[in-house]
Formats: structure tokens, C-alpha cells, sequence
């Protein structure tokens, strides 16, 4: 696999719903590693593989930024959602966007972990944000879309002038 990198807006590979991991071999254990360098590389807190230009559900998180402790999510499923935060986001595909964005405070999922063990957890907080977040890349979306269209216009001709 050669050497990946963050794609930016507007790649198409970041609006379109990414394809459902089958099995998990030896091209998905190379591009956790690359997505694992990258997310490091870049100072994220997680990453899809749709930011490194590959349509596959599978994202990569670290909260606490701390190497060793990432996490693997192939084929995720939010299971239940409650509550709401609204709290700033970025985004390593928006380079130098920051937009306050509402999601749910609590999230319950179920996904593979990269041995195809199936796991279910519940994630409050800041770790539900990063995972909806991710989540989004993995459906074709991006922070501006959660945002009222007048307010993604003006973010998107700045954007633009960058």
C-alpha cells in the first residue's frame, strides 16, 4: 500500500458513504497502521479511512492522544444515542475550520474491533463526539454539514480564500 495521507474538502471520497469492511486481512491491518500514523502525525484525535481516500467503515480514535491506547473501529453500528453537547470541532480534512457542533452526549455502538472481535460499548462526552465525528466521515459527511446553511456558505468562501 503506498504511503496515505489526509485528503481535503472537497474530495469526493469524503462525501459519499463508505463500503462495509468484509473481512478484515492483511490490506485493512496496513491501512489501520497508516490511518494510526497519520491521526499522529496530523495531532488528531481520530481519523476514517475516507480521509486517507479509501471508502472503507473503518475509523481509528485516541481521546487521550496517547500512543498505544488507540482504538479500531471496523464496521460500526450506533446502537442507541441520548442527551446533547454542543462543543468545538475541527477537522483534519477542514484544515483550519473550528465550528461549534451538537451531538448526542451519550452513544452506544457495536463494531469489530481489527482482530473481527465484535464489541459493544457506550462512550460519554468528549469520546461520543470524536466517535460521531468519525462516524459522519463514514457516511459522507463533514462538520459543515451540520451547520445552518447560511453559516456553512460563509465558512466555505473562507475556507476557499485559504
Amino acid at each position: 500500500m503506498k504511503n496515505l495521507s489526509i485528503v481535503v474538502y472537497p474530495h469526493p471520497v469524503l462525501t459519499v458513504k463508505a463500503k462495509p469492511v468484509g473481512k478484515i486481512g492483511r490490506d485493512e491491518f496496513d491501512l489501520i497502521k497508516q490511518m494510526i500514523r497519520v491521526m499522529y502525525e496530523e495531532k488528531g484525535v481520530g481519523i476514517a479511512a475516507p480521509q486517507v481516500g479509501v471508502s472503507k467503515r473503518i475509523f481509528v480514535t485516541t481521546p487521550d492522544s496517547e500512543r498505544g491506547k488507540e482504538k479500531v473501529y471496523v464496521n460500526p453500528v450506533v446502537l442507541k444515542s441520548s442527551g446533547t453537547q454542543l462543543g468545538p470541532e475541527g477537522c483534519l480534512s477542514l484544515p483550519e475550520v473550528a465550528l461549534e457542533v451538537r451531538r448526542f452526549k451519550h452513544v452506544e455502538l457495536e463494531y469489530l474491533d481489527e482482530a473481527g472481535k465484535k464489541i459493544r460499548e457506550a462512550l460519554d462526552d468528549f469520546e461520543a463526539r470524536v466517535i460521531q465525528h468519525e462516524l459522519d466521515h463514514l457516511d459522507g459527511k463533514l462538520i459543515i454539514d451540520r451547520i445552518e446553511f447560511d453559516q456553512r456558505q460563509k465558512v466555505l468562501s473562507r475556507y476557499q480564500r485559504l
